[in-house]
């Protein structure tokens, strides 16, 4: 069984599309990142970085105590090496696909996120039209990398569907909201489509982590707690000898 500590976010959902086009067994653990459930001590002895995604794999291959893994792109190294599937093994066909899943996490996920981050800062913080500036045309640069990718090989990794695919699909759902002009990427268009169309992925991309919360519900006092919990974070002192 796997057990995926998640919670809806782009970054969680690529795991979901893998593991409904896998059909393997998991259960959703949520992990609130509003709320702070990813800086719990629980949560820091799997995912020592206190991001989500996590994953606990109960019954690992050959046995043995669990196996944990945090980050989401070694999250789908690791499930589809188990399955077999979605990551060939072979030395031109692993790193054909593994090159574009370090992409995604080094390039189209961070900066995606900071675009969004960007652009929702309050003006109270400050003028930020250089950095709104900067991640719009960045973010609209990474398209034009996976449109160029795509003009001539169905999938980001040649002819299959992969991890690639699928690790990179959920930052680009929003599209709209990033200001992007399909019309401008023809051939991610035709990637996009198509991929939307595929029951796992739709099936991945609904995984929730249980009833929203309501925005009403939260206190003054626990909307400060959750600031200062989650905005400007230092490093965390080593624990003591």
């Amino acid at each position: 069984m796997i057990e995926l500590h998640y919670w809806p976010t782009p970054n969680g959902k690529k795991v979901t599309i893998l593991l409904e086009e896998l059909g393997m067994p998991y259960r959703i653990v949520p992990a609130n990142i509003g709320r702070g459930d990813q800086f719990t001590d629980a949560f820091l002895k799997i995912g020592p970085n206190n991001r989500m995604p996590a994953m606990v794999d109960t019954e690992p291959t050959g046995g043995g105590a669990p196996i944990s893994v945090f980050e989401s792109g070694a999250i789908m190294m690791y499930l589809a090496e188990k399955a077999g599937r979605f990551w060939p093994q072979d030395l031109r066909g692993k790193y054909e696909v593994t090159q574009w899943v370090m992409w995604q996490m080094a390039n189209q996920g961070p900066k995606s996120g900071e675009r969004g981050h960007f652009s929702r800062v309050p003006p109270e913080m400050g003028d930020q039209s250089y950095a709104q500036r900067r991640f719009n045309d960045e973010v609209h640069r990474l398209y034009g990398v996976l449109n160029n990718r795509l003009y001539d090989r169905r999938y980001i990794a040649g002819d299959d569907y992969t991890i690639a695919d699928m690790i990179s699909y959920p930052w680009t759902a929003g599209w709209k909201q990033q200001g992007i002009d399909l019309g401008e990427f023809k051939y991610f268009k035709r990637w996009f489509e198509e991929l939307s169309e595929r029951p796992a992925l739709q099936r991945g991309m609904a995984v929730t982590a249980g009833e929203p919360e309501d925005p009403a519900s939260i206190t003054p006092e626990e909307q400060a707690r959750r600031r200062k919990l989650l905005y400007n974070q230092r490093a965390r002192p080593a624990p003591a000898e």
